[in-house]
Protein backbone atom coordinates (compact mmCIF):
# COMPACT_ATOMS: atom_id res chain seq x y z
CA UNK A 1 0.00 0.00 0.00
CA UNK A 2 1.26 3.48 -0.89
CA UNK A 3 2.50 5.54 2.05
CA UNK A 4 0.30 8.36 3.32
CA UNK A 5 3.12 10.85 2.74
CA UNK A 6 4.09 9.48 -0.70
CA UNK A 7 2.35 12.42 -2.40
CA UNK A 8 4.54 14.92 -0.56
CA UNK A 9 7.68 12.98 -1.48
CA UNK A 10 6.60 12.75 -5.11
CA UNK A 11 5.94 16.50 -5.26
CA UNK A 12 9.28 17.22 -3.62
CA UNK A 13 11.08 15.12 -6.25
CA UNK A 14 9.22 16.98 -8.99
CA UNK A 15 10.26 20.32 -7.50
CA UNK A 16 13.90 19.21 -7.33
CA UNK A 17 13.87 17.88 -10.89
CA UNK A 18 12.32 21.00 -12.41
CA UNK A 19 14.63 23.17 -10.34
CA UNK A 20 17.66 21.29 -11.69
CA UNK A 21 16.33 21.79 -15.23
CA UNK A 22 15.90 25.54 -14.64
CA UNK A 23 19.43 25.80 -13.25
CA UNK A 24 20.82 23.98 -16.29
CA UNK A 25 18.87 26.29 -18.59
CA UNK A 26 20.23 29.30 -16.73
CA UNK A 27 23.74 27.84 -17.14
CA UNK A 28 23.14 27.59 -20.90
CA UNK A 29 21.91 31.17 -21.10
CA UNK A 30 24.89 32.42 -19.09
CA UNK A 31 27.30 30.75 -21.55
CA UNK A 32 25.50 31.71 -24.75
CA UNK A 33 28.57 33.67 -25.90
CA UNK A 34 31.27 31.43 -24.38
CA UNK A 35 33.60 30.07 -27.06
CA UNK A 36 33.48 26.30 -27.29
CA UNK A 37 30.53 25.92 -24.90
CA UNK A 38 28.12 23.08 -25.66
CA UNK A 39 24.54 23.42 -24.50
CA UNK A 40 23.41 20.95 -21.83
CA UNK A 41 20.15 19.33 -20.81
CA UNK A 42 18.88 17.36 -17.85
CA UNK A 43 17.70 13.83 -18.62
CA UNK A 44 14.59 13.23 -16.52
CA UNK A 45 14.00 9.66 -15.31
CA UNK A 46 10.70 8.24 -14.05
CA UNK A 47 11.15 6.43 -10.73
CA UNK A 48 10.17 2.79 -10.97
CA UNK A 49 6.94 1.93 -9.08
CA UNK A 50 7.73 -1.78 -8.86
CA UNK A 51 8.66 -3.08 -5.41
CA UNK A 52 9.66 -6.53 -4.21
CA UNK A 53 7.06 -8.72 -2.52
CA UNK A 54 6.51 -12.21 -1.12
CA UNK A 55 3.41 -12.53 -3.26
CA UNK A 56 3.47 -14.69 -6.41
CA UNK A 57 5.62 -13.01 -9.07
CA UNK A 58 7.82 -11.35 -6.45
CA UNK A 59 6.80 -7.82 -7.44
CA UNK A 60 4.02 -5.40 -6.72
CA UNK A 61 3.14 -2.71 -9.28
CA UNK A 62 2.33 0.35 -7.25
CA UNK A 63 1.57 3.93 -8.14
CA UNK A 64 4.61 5.64 -9.70
CA UNK A 65 7.07 7.39 -7.44
CA UNK A 66 7.52 10.49 -9.60
CA UNK A 67 10.63 11.80 -11.34
CA UNK A 68 14.29 12.36 -10.62
CA UNK A 69 16.95 14.33 -12.54
CA UNK A 70 19.32 11.94 -14.25
CA UNK A 71 22.57 12.94 -15.89
CA UNK A 72 23.27 16.38 -17.30
CA UNK A 73 24.20 15.66 -20.90
CA UNK A 74 26.02 17.74 -23.53
CA UNK A 75 24.17 18.02 -26.82
CA UNK A 76 26.99 17.32 -29.25
CA UNK A 77 27.51 15.11 -32.31
CA UNK A 78 31.02 13.69 -32.72
CA UNK A 79 30.57 13.11 -36.45
CA UNK A 80 30.20 16.87 -37.00
CA UNK A 81 33.36 17.43 -34.92
CA UNK A 82 35.27 15.07 -37.22
CA UNK A 83 33.95 16.88 -40.30
CA UNK A 84 34.73 20.32 -38.89
CA UNK A 85 38.32 19.45 -37.93
CA UNK A 86 38.97 17.95 -41.34
CA UNK A 87 37.67 21.04 -43.15
CA UNK A 88 39.43 23.31 -40.67
CA UNK A 89 42.77 21.69 -41.50
CA UNK A 90 42.15 22.15 -45.23
CA UNK A 91 41.10 25.78 -44.83
CA UNK A 92 44.14 26.67 -42.74
CA UNK A 93 46.43 24.87 -45.19
CA UNK A 94 45.18 26.87 -48.17
CA UNK A 95 45.06 30.03 -46.07
CA UNK A 96 48.80 29.77 -45.39
CA UNK A 97 49.51 29.16 -49.06
CA UNK A 98 47.31 32.09 -50.10
CA UNK A 99 48.88 34.45 -47.59
CA UNK A 100 52.44 33.55 -48.63
CA UNK A 101 51.55 33.78 -52.33
CA UNK A 102 50.03 37.20 -51.75
CA UNK A 103 53.28 38.37 -50.14
CA UNK A 104 55.27 37.09 -53.11
CA UNK A 105 52.98 38.88 -55.56
CA UNK A 106 53.42 42.10 -53.59
CA UNK A 107 57.22 41.77 -53.72
CA UNK A 108 57.40 41.03 -57.45
CA UNK A 109 54.72 43.63 -58.12
CA UNK A 110 54.03 42.54 -61.70
CA UNK A 111 52.80 44.07 -63.89
CA UNK A 112 53.59 47.58 -62.65
CA UNK A 113 56.00 50.43 -63.16
CA UNK A 114 58.00 49.25 -60.15
CA UNK A 115 58.40 45.63 -61.28
CA UNK A 116 61.50 44.02 -62.73
CA UNK A 117 60.05 43.74 -66.25
CA UNK A 118 59.44 47.50 -66.38
CA UNK A 119 62.98 48.18 -65.11
CA UNK A 120 64.32 45.91 -67.87
CA UNK A 121 62.23 47.79 -70.44
CA UNK A 122 63.72 51.08 -69.29
CA UNK A 123 67.22 49.59 -69.51
CA UNK A 124 66.45 48.32 -73.02
CA UNK A 125 65.18 51.77 -74.04
CA UNK A 126 68.32 53.44 -72.68
CA UNK A 127 70.48 51.10 -74.76
CA UNK A 128 68.41 51.91 -77.83
CA UNK A 129 68.96 55.61 -77.19
CA UNK A 130 72.69 54.95 -76.75
CA UNK A 131 72.83 53.14 -80.09
CA UNK A 132 71.55 56.30 -81.77
CA UNK A 133 73.95 58.63 -79.93
CA UNK A 134 76.91 56.47 -78.78
CA UNK A 135 79.10 59.50 -78.05
CA UNK A 136 76.52 61.28 -75.90
CA UNK A 137 77.65 61.34 -72.27
CA UNK A 138 74.10 61.78 -71.05
CA UNK A 139 72.94 58.64 -72.85
CA UNK A 140 75.87 56.71 -71.35
CA UNK A 141 75.04 57.93 -67.85
CA UNK A 142 71.43 56.84 -68.27
CA UNK A 143 72.55 53.36 -69.39
CA UNK A 144 74.78 53.03 -66.32
CA UNK A 145 72.02 54.15 -63.97
CA UNK A 146 69.42 51.91 -65.61
CA UNK A 147 71.83 48.99 -65.34
CA UNK A 148 72.28 49.75 -61.65
CA UNK A 149 68.49 49.86 -61.30
CA UNK A 150 68.24 46.37 -62.84
CA UNK A 151 70.85 45.04 -60.38
CA UNK A 152 69.18 46.78 -57.43
CA UNK A 153 65.79 45.35 -58.37
CA UNK A 154 67.24 41.85 -58.57
CA UNK A 155 68.83 42.38 -55.15
CA UNK A 156 65.63 43.77 -53.65
CA UNK A 157 63.42 40.94 -54.90
CA UNK A 158 65.88 38.23 -53.85
CA UNK A 159 66.49 39.71 -50.38
CA UNK A 160 62.78 40.35 -49.84
CA UNK A 161 61.89 36.78 -50.75
CA UNK A 162 64.58 35.49 -48.39
CA UNK A 163 63.21 37.75 -45.67
CA UNK A 164 59.75 36.27 -46.12
CA UNK A 165 61.29 32.80 -45.96
CA UNK A 166 62.81 33.77 -42.61
CA UNK A 167 59.35 34.86 -41.48
CA UNK A 168 57.88 31.55 -42.66
CA UNK A 169 60.57 29.66 -40.73
CA UNK A 170 59.84 31.72 -37.60
CA UNK A 171 56.13 31.09 -38.03
CA UNK A 172 56.79 27.34 -38.22
CA UNK A 173 58.70 27.65 -34.95
CA UNK A 174 55.72 29.45 -33.42
CA UNK A 175 53.36 26.74 -34.70
CA UNK A 176 55.65 24.07 -33.28
CA UNK A 177 55.49 25.70 -29.84
CA UNK A 178 51.73 26.19 -30.08
CA UNK A 179 51.24 22.59 -31.21
CA UNK A 180 53.18 21.19 -28.26
CA UNK A 181 51.41 23.52 -25.84
CA UNK A 182 48.02 22.30 -27.09
CA UNK A 183 49.13 18.68 -26.70
CA UNK A 184 50.17 19.31 -23.10
CA UNK A 185 46.89 21.06 -22.30
CA UNK A 186 44.85 18.24 -23.82
CA UNK A 187 46.94 15.74 -21.87
CA UNK A 188 46.29 17.61 -18.61
CA UNK A 189 42.54 17.63 -19.33
CA UNK A 190 42.75 13.89 -19.95
CA UNK A 191 44.34 13.52 -16.52
CA UNK A 192 41.59 15.56 -14.82
CA UNK A 193 38.86 13.70 -16.68
CA UNK A 194 40.47 10.37 -15.79
CA UNK A 195 40.37 11.32 -12.10
CA UNK A 196 36.71 12.38 -12.16
CA UNK A 197 34.93 9.91 -14.44
CA UNK A 198 35.60 6.72 -12.39
CA UNK A 199 33.39 8.14 -9.62
CA UNK A 200 30.39 8.43 -11.94
CA UNK A 201 30.71 12.17 -12.60
CA UNK A 202 30.36 13.72 -16.06
CA UNK A 203 32.71 16.75 -16.34
CA UNK A 204 30.96 18.52 -19.21
CA UNK A 205 32.96 21.74 -18.89
CA UNK A 206 36.23 19.78 -19.17
CA UNK A 207 34.89 18.10 -22.31
CA UNK A 208 34.08 21.50 -23.80
CA UNK A 209 37.56 22.84 -23.12
CA UNK A 210 39.15 19.73 -24.59
CA UNK A 211 37.04 19.97 -27.75
CA UNK A 212 37.99 23.62 -28.11
CA UNK A 213 41.70 22.74 -27.90
CA UNK A 214 41.24 19.89 -30.38
CA UNK A 215 39.68 22.35 -32.84
CA UNK A 216 42.72 24.60 -32.48
CA UNK A 217 45.09 21.65 -32.90
CA UNK A 218 43.34 20.61 -36.12
CA UNK A 219 44.17 23.99 -37.68
CA UNK A 220 47.92 23.25 -37.37
CA UNK A 221 47.83 19.65 -38.60
CA UNK A 222 45.16 17.12 -39.55
CA UNK A 223 44.35 14.89 -36.58
CA UNK A 224 42.10 11.99 -35.69
CA UNK A 225 40.54 11.60 -32.25
CA UNK A 226 39.27 8.50 -30.45
CA UNK A 227 38.20 8.01 -26.85
CA UNK A 228 39.29 5.49 -24.22
CA UNK A 229 36.88 4.51 -21.44
CA UNK A 230 38.00 5.47 -17.95
CA UNK A 231 38.49 2.84 -15.28
CA UNK A 232 36.15 2.40 -12.31
CA UNK A 233 32.41 2.95 -12.76
CA UNK A 234 32.03 5.84 -15.23
CA UNK A 235 28.63 7.17 -16.25
CA UNK A 236 27.19 5.93 -19.57
CA UNK A 237 27.44 9.55 -20.72
CA UNK A 238 31.15 9.86 -19.87
CA UNK A 239 33.24 10.49 -23.01
CA UNK A 240 36.48 9.03 -21.71
CA UNK A 241 40.06 10.13 -22.33
CA UNK A 242 41.02 11.34 -25.79
CA UNK A 243 43.67 9.66 -27.94
CA UNK A 244 44.94 12.09 -30.56
CA UNK A 245 46.81 10.90 -33.65
CA UNK A 246 48.48 12.77 -36.49
CA UNK A 247 47.38 11.62 -39.93
CA UNK A 248 50.61 10.80 -41.72
CA UNK A 249 51.90 8.82 -44.66
CA UNK A 250 51.95 5.09 -43.95
CA UNK A 251 51.01 5.11 -40.27
CA UNK A 252 49.49 7.58 -37.84
CA UNK A 253 51.64 9.07 -35.09
CA UNK A 254 50.10 9.03 -31.60
CA UNK A 255 50.34 12.53 -30.14
CA UNK A 256 48.32 12.04 -26.94
CA UNK A 257 47.72 8.51 -25.64
CA UNK A 258 44.42 8.29 -23.78
CA UNK A 259 44.97 4.63 -22.93
CA UNK A 260 48.22 5.35 -21.09
CA UNK A 261 47.68 5.88 -17.37
CA UNK A 262 51.01 7.72 -17.27
CA UNK A 263 49.53 10.40 -19.55
CA UNK A 264 52.31 10.72 -22.08
CA UNK A 265 52.60 12.84 -25.21
CA UNK A 266 54.87 12.97 -28.26
CA UNK A 267 56.40 16.42 -28.67
CA UNK A 268 56.83 17.82 -32.18
CA UNK A 269 60.06 19.28 -33.56
CA UNK A 270 60.48 20.76 -37.05
CA UNK A 271 63.93 20.06 -38.52
CA UNK A 272 65.55 22.47 -40.99
CA UNK A 273 68.91 22.75 -42.73
CA UNK A 274 71.28 25.73 -42.94
CA UNK A 275 69.18 27.26 -45.73
CA UNK A 276 65.95 27.07 -43.69
CA UNK A 277 64.59 24.22 -45.83
CA UNK A 278 62.50 21.73 -43.85
CA UNK A 279 64.15 18.31 -43.76
CA UNK A 280 61.69 16.44 -41.55
CA UNK A 281 59.64 16.20 -38.36
CA UNK A 282 60.34 14.29 -35.17
CA UNK A 283 58.00 13.28 -32.36
CA UNK A 284 59.69 12.58 -29.03
CA UNK A 285 57.96 10.51 -26.33
CA UNK A 286 57.73 12.53 -23.12
CA UNK A 287 58.60 9.58 -20.87
CA UNK A 288 60.77 7.11 -22.81
CA UNK A 289 62.46 9.58 -25.14
CA UNK A 290 61.71 7.37 -28.16
CA UNK A 291 61.72 9.36 -31.40
CA UNK A 292 59.39 8.89 -34.36
CA UNK A 293 60.63 10.60 -37.53
CA UNK A 294 58.79 11.66 -40.68
CA UNK A 295 60.63 13.03 -43.68
CA UNK A 296 59.43 16.32 -45.10
CA UNK A 297 58.14 14.80 -48.35
CA UNK A 298 56.16 12.16 -46.39
CA UNK A 299 54.50 14.69 -44.11
CA UNK A 300 50.94 14.60 -45.44
CA UNK A 301 49.05 16.08 -42.49
CA UNK A 302 47.08 18.93 -44.06
CA UNK A 303 47.13 22.14 -42.03
CA UNK A 304 49.14 25.26 -41.32
CA UNK A 305 52.42 23.40 -40.88
CA UNK A 306 52.22 21.74 -44.27
CA UNK A 307 51.18 25.00 -45.96
CA UNK A 308 54.11 26.86 -44.42
CA UNK A 309 56.51 24.06 -45.32
CA UNK A 310 55.43 23.94 -48.97
CA UNK A 311 55.69 27.70 -49.40
CA UNK A 312 59.00 27.98 -47.53
CA UNK A 313 60.74 25.01 -49.14
CA UNK A 314 61.61 21.44 -48.09
CA UNK A 315 64.00 18.67 -48.99
CA UNK A 316 63.01 15.64 -51.05
CA UNK A 317 64.93 12.70 -52.43
CA UNK A 318 65.38 14.59 -55.72
CA UNK A 319 66.24 18.02 -54.30
CA UNK A 320 64.68 21.10 -52.74
CA UNK A 321 61.13 22.10 -53.67
CA UNK A 322 58.90 24.93 -52.52
CA UNK A 323 57.20 27.98 -53.97
CA UNK A 324 59.68 30.48 -52.51
CA UNK A 325 62.77 28.36 -53.13
CA UNK A 326 61.64 27.74 -56.71
CA UNK A 327 61.12 31.45 -57.29
CA UNK A 328 64.56 32.29 -55.89
CA UNK A 329 66.20 29.63 -58.05
CA UNK A 330 64.36 30.97 -61.10
CA UNK A 331 65.64 34.47 -60.32
CA UNK A 332 69.19 33.14 -59.95
CA UNK A 333 68.93 31.25 -63.23
CA UNK A 334 67.58 34.30 -65.04
CA UNK A 335 70.19 36.63 -63.52
CA UNK A 336 73.06 34.30 -64.42
CA UNK A 337 71.85 33.74 -67.99
CA UNK A 338 71.29 37.45 -68.57
CA UNK A 339 74.65 38.47 -67.09
CA UNK A 340 76.51 35.81 -69.07
CA UNK A 341 74.96 36.91 -72.36
CA UNK A 342 75.25 40.64 -71.64
CA UNK A 343 78.86 40.43 -70.50
CA UNK A 344 79.83 38.34 -73.53
CA UNK A 345 78.20 40.83 -75.87
CA UNK A 346 79.78 43.76 -74.06
CA UNK A 347 83.23 42.14 -74.33
CA UNK A 348 82.73 41.88 -78.11
CA UNK A 349 82.30 45.64 -78.52
CA UNK A 350 84.48 48.73 -78.12
CA UNK A 351 84.21 51.66 -75.74
CA UNK A 352 84.43 55.34 -76.51
CA UNK A 353 88.24 55.21 -76.31
CA UNK A 354 88.42 52.46 -78.92
CA UNK A 355 89.39 49.81 -76.37
CA UNK A 356 87.66 46.39 -76.21
CA UNK A 357 84.76 46.27 -73.77
CA UNK A 358 85.36 44.81 -70.37
CA UNK A 359 83.89 41.33 -70.00
CA UNK A 360 82.25 41.87 -66.64
CA UNK A 361 79.83 44.75 -67.11
CA UNK A 362 77.66 43.02 -64.47
CA UNK A 363 79.37 41.29 -61.55
CA UNK A 364 78.04 38.31 -59.55
CA UNK A 365 79.62 37.02 -56.37
CA UNK A 366 80.17 33.36 -57.22
CA UNK A 367 80.82 32.51 -53.55
CA UNK A 368 77.36 33.70 -52.51
CA UNK A 369 74.37 31.36 -52.20
CA UNK A 370 72.11 33.57 -54.31
CA UNK A 371 73.30 35.10 -57.59
CA UNK A 372 70.29 37.40 -57.78
CA UNK A 373 71.11 38.94 -54.40
CA UNK A 374 74.71 39.83 -55.34
CA UNK A 375 74.40 41.05 -58.94
CA UNK A 376 75.84 44.55 -59.38
CA UNK A 377 77.32 46.86 -62.01
CA UNK A 378 81.08 46.93 -62.29
CA UNK A 379 82.52 49.93 -60.44
CA UNK A 380 84.70 50.67 -63.48
CA UNK A 381 81.57 51.32 -65.54
CA UNK A 382 79.97 53.45 -62.85
CA UNK A 383 83.13 55.53 -62.44
CA UNK A 384 83.80 55.97 -66.16
CA UNK A 385 80.78 55.82 -68.46
CA UNK A 386 83.08 55.97 -71.49
CA UNK A 387 83.92 52.32 -70.74
CA UNK A 388 80.49 51.24 -72.01
CA UNK A 389 81.20 49.33 -75.25
CA UNK A 390 78.50 50.70 -77.55
CA UNK A 391 80.47 50.36 -80.81
CA UNK A 392 80.95 47.22 -82.86
CA UNK A 393 84.28 48.40 -84.27
CA UNK A 394 87.07 50.41 -82.65
CA UNK A 395 87.29 54.18 -83.09
CA UNK A 396 84.17 54.34 -85.25
CA UNK A 397 82.48 57.65 -84.56
CA UNK A 398 78.74 57.28 -84.39
CA UNK A 399 78.71 53.48 -84.44
CA UNK A 400 76.26 52.08 -81.87
CA UNK A 401 75.58 48.60 -83.23
CA UNK A 402 76.95 46.85 -80.17
CA UNK A 403 74.48 48.78 -78.01
CA UNK A 404 71.74 47.26 -80.16
CA UNK A 405 73.19 43.81 -79.50
CA UNK A 406 73.34 44.59 -75.76
CA UNK A 407 69.66 45.52 -75.80
CA UNK A 408 68.90 42.23 -77.55
CA UNK A 409 70.32 40.33 -74.55
CA UNK A 410 66.92 40.78 -72.90
CA UNK A 411 64.74 39.69 -75.81
CA UNK A 412 66.87 37.25 -77.86
CA UNK A 413 66.69 33.50 -77.34
CA UNK A 414 69.31 32.20 -74.92
CA UNK A 415 69.59 28.42 -75.43
CA UNK A 416 70.87 26.66 -72.36
CA UNK A 417 69.74 27.09 -68.77
CA UNK A 418 66.59 29.01 -69.75
CA UNK A 419 65.47 26.41 -72.25
CA UNK A 420 65.30 26.32 -76.03
CA UNK A 421 63.71 29.31 -77.74
CA UNK A 422 63.50 31.22 -74.48
CA UNK A 423 64.65 34.76 -73.82
CA UNK A 424 65.14 36.47 -70.46
CA UNK A 425 61.95 38.40 -71.09
CA UNK A 426 59.82 35.36 -71.97
CA UNK A 427 61.39 33.33 -69.15
CA UNK A 428 60.45 35.95 -66.57
CA UNK A 429 56.95 36.22 -68.03
CA UNK A 430 56.62 32.46 -67.63
CA UNK A 431 57.78 32.65 -64.00
CA UNK A 432 55.23 35.37 -63.25
CA UNK A 433 52.55 33.35 -65.02
CA UNK A 434 53.28 30.30 -62.87
CA UNK A 435 53.09 32.44 -59.75
CA UNK A 436 49.73 33.77 -60.88
CA UNK A 437 48.40 30.24 -61.29
CA UNK A 438 49.72 29.15 -57.86
CA UNK A 439 48.24 32.22 -56.16
CA UNK A 440 44.91 31.94 -57.96
CA UNK A 441 44.63 28.28 -57.04
CA UNK A 442 45.43 29.07 -53.39
CA UNK A 443 42.81 31.84 -53.26
CA UNK A 444 40.19 29.66 -54.91
CA UNK A 445 40.80 26.64 -52.70
CA UNK A 446 40.89 28.81 -49.58
CA UNK A 447 37.47 30.20 -50.48
CA UNK A 448 36.05 26.75 -51.28
CA UNK A 449 37.44 25.11 -48.15
CA UNK A 450 36.29 28.05 -46.06
CA UNK A 451 32.77 27.71 -47.42
CA UNK A 452 32.68 24.00 -46.57
CA UNK A 453 34.07 24.65 -43.10
CA UNK A 454 31.45 27.34 -42.49
CA UNK A 455 28.70 24.98 -43.60
CA UNK A 456 29.89 22.24 -41.24
CA UNK A 457 30.34 24.81 -38.47
CA UNK A 458 26.76 25.99 -38.97
CA UNK A 459 25.51 22.40 -38.81
CA UNK A 460 27.47 21.81 -35.63
CA UNK A 461 26.26 25.06 -34.09
CA UNK A 462 22.66 24.16 -34.87
CA UNK A 463 23.12 21.10 -32.67
CA UNK A 464 25.49 22.31 -29.96
CA UNK A 465 25.28 26.08 -29.61
CA UNK A 466 22.89 27.82 -27.25
CA UNK A 467 19.70 29.22 -28.79
CA UNK A 468 18.36 31.94 -26.50
CA UNK A 469 14.85 31.56 -27.96
CA UNK A 470 14.87 27.84 -27.23
CA UNK A 471 16.31 28.32 -23.74
CA UNK A 472 13.70 30.95 -22.87
CA UNK A 473 10.98 28.56 -24.04
CA UNK A 474 12.47 25.82 -21.86
CA UNK A 475 12.70 28.19 -18.92
CA UNK A 476 8.99 28.96 -19.15
CA UNK A 477 8.19 25.24 -19.56
CA UNK A 478 10.19 24.26 -16.47
CA UNK A 479 8.77 27.18 -14.51
CA UNK A 480 5.21 26.02 -15.20
CA UNK A 481 6.14 22.46 -14.28
CA UNK A 482 7.72 23.73 -11.04
CA UNK A 483 4.56 25.72 -10.19
CA UNK A 484 2.40 22.68 -10.91
CA UNK A 485 4.57 20.53 -8.63
CA UNK A 486 4.28 23.18 -5.90
CA UNK A 487 0.52 23.18 -6.35
CA UNK A 488 0.50 19.39 -6.09
CA UNK A 489 2.40 19.60 -2.81
CA UNK A 490 -0.08 22.18 -1.50
CA UNK A 491 -2.98 19.90 -2.44
CA UNK A 492 -1.46 16.91 -0.69
CA UNK A 493 -0.72 19.09 2.33
CA UNK A 494 -4.36 20.23 2.53
CA UNK A 495 -5.52 16.63 2.17
CA UNK A 496 -3.27 15.49 5.01
CA UNK A 497 -4.38 18.41 7.12
CA UNK A 498 -7.99 17.31 6.66
CA UNK A 499 -7.14 13.72 7.58
CA UNK A 500 -5.01 14.52 10.59
CA UNK A 501 -6.79 17.50 12.11
CA UNK A 502 -10.43 17.17 11.05
CA UNK A 503 -11.25 13.46 11.07
CA UNK A 504 -12.76 11.79 14.18
CA UNK A 505 -14.45 14.93 15.54
CA UNK A 506 -18.06 13.66 15.24
CA UNK A 507 -19.75 13.37 18.62
CA UNK A 508 -17.27 15.58 20.45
Amino acid sequence: MVSTFNGLEMAKRALSAQQAAMYTTSHNISNANTEGYTRQRVNFQAINGLTSSREPGGLIDRVGNGVEPGSIERIREQFLDVQYRKENAKTQYYSQRAEAANQMEAILNEPSEEGLSHIFDQFWNSLQDLSVNPEDSGARSVVAQRAQAVADTFNYISNSLESVRDDLKNEMDVKETEFNSLLNQINQLNRQIGEVEPHGHVPNDLYDERDRLLDQLSSIADISVSYEKSSGMPSPFAMGKATVKLKSEGSDVTLVDGSDDNYTVNQLEVLTDANNNVTGFTFTHSETGDVTSISAENFKATGQLKGLMEMNGYETATGTVGVYTDMLENLDTMAEAFVEKFNATHAGGYDLNGDPGIGNFFVIDTAATRSSSTISVNEIILDDKDKIAASSVPNASGDGLNAVDLAASYTDYLPGSLGDKTSVKSYFEGVIGELGVVAQEAYRMEANAGTLRQQVSNNRDSVSRVSLDEEMTNLIKFQHAYNAAARSMTTVDEMLDRIINNLGLVGR
